[in-house]
């Protein structure tokens, strides 16, 4: 996690916790002018705009105090939706069985792009099968990595 993650989740993980709610993950990208500060936030039944909201405006309080970003930003405040994104080991784990893709920030065994079921973790990495072929993925080299939904 680079050091302006780890600072944006140190200062906005009590805010969402203060309102009840759980900080699933945070994306912060800034490419030229267009800089997004992305928060996603579950809570126990889910969450509503009205979540999306209050989090939204409390995250915006602290921002301008602590001033952590330097530039112009758009603050977005999401649920992760049923594709959602996976961050921590934990959150790996809890999908086991389940079918993702994710990317990873340097090739492994040649390819940054995998897809298939996870199987869980083996202390710092992701057990992914992919056409029947296991694959053991360190966690900090994976770039992005989301979860399939699927409809039955």
């Amino acid at each position: 996690m680079s050091a302006k993650l780890k600072l944006l989740q140190e200062l906005i993980e009590p805010v969402v916790q203060g309102l009840d709610l759980q900080l699933w993950g945070i994306d912060f990208r800034s490419a030229g002018k267009d800089t997004v500060l992305r928060i996603y936030i579950d809570g126990p039944n889910g969450v509503s705009v009205d979540d999306c909201a209050r989090v939204s405006h409390q995250v915006s309080g602290v921002m301008d105090v602590e001033d952590p970003i330097t530039e112009n930003y758009t603050l977005e405040v999401s649920s992760p939706g049923m594709d959602r994104p996976l961050y921590t080991l934990e959150q790996f784990e809890a999908y086991a069985g389940h079918m993702v893709q994710l990317r990873l920030r340097m090739p492994f065994e040649g390819r940054r792009k995998f897809k298939g079921i996870l199987n869980g973790i083996e202390g710092d990495e992701v057990l992914l099968v992919v056409d029947q072929t296991e694959y053991l993925l360190p966690h900090d080299l994976i770039e992005r990595a989301n979860v399939i939904p699927t409809f039955e």
